[in-house]
């Protein structure tokens, strides 16, 4: 049986749940920290961007984050984190979270994303090997660090900047 999920923006009232999907799909406390830093920089956190996937009854179960991040000069945005709670992993409710985030973004007209994930899942999405477009992680270049061109531009080549770095 397939599921539908409803997505839409994450609202101030769905702050908490976001960070306890995030402490439960990870385990730890760290993500969650990163989480609340990005939300809090004013450089990073862009309002609009954090994708919920939801129950029919409107309660989130997932979410995608986007916030900013820099090739050189030029503004990116990063994917992450991604979270489903653990009863809902592997239905597509991260997924669809991931969609609606990079669907929300092409309507911005944002032009690239970055992605430092699994390798073996980002790529469902078109995220390719940031390498392959010459973009370049000052500590990390292997096969997770992932982009995507969202428009018909190439993505912008430099080394990769985040304001706030976990």
């Amino acid at each position: 049986m397939s599921i539908t999920w409803n997505t839409r923006a994450e609202t101030p009232a769905d702050a908490d749940t976001v960070r306890d999907i995030t402490r439960q799909a990870f385990g730890r406390q760290f993500e969650v920290d990163f989480l609340d830093a990005l939300r809090s920089d004013p450089i990073a956190n862009l309002p609009g961007l954090s994708l919920v996937a939801t129950t029919p009854d409107d309660r989130p179960v997932a979410y995608a984050l986007l916030t900013r991040a820099h090739v050189g000069d030029t503004p990116i945005l990063s994917l992450g984190p991604v979270a489903a709670l653990p009863a809902y992993q592997r239905q597509g409710a991260g997924s669809a979270a991931v969609i609606a985030a990079l669907d929300t973004a092409r309507d911005r007209d944002e032009q690239t994303v970055i992605v430092l994930g699994h390798d073996t899942y980002y790529p469902r999405f078109g995220f390719r090997q940031a390498t392959e477009f010459g973009i370049h992680h000052p500590q990390y270049d292997g096969p997770n660090l992932m982009a995507l061109a969202l428009g018909d531009q190439r993505p912008p080549t430099g080394d990769l900047t985040y304001p706030v770095t976990a």
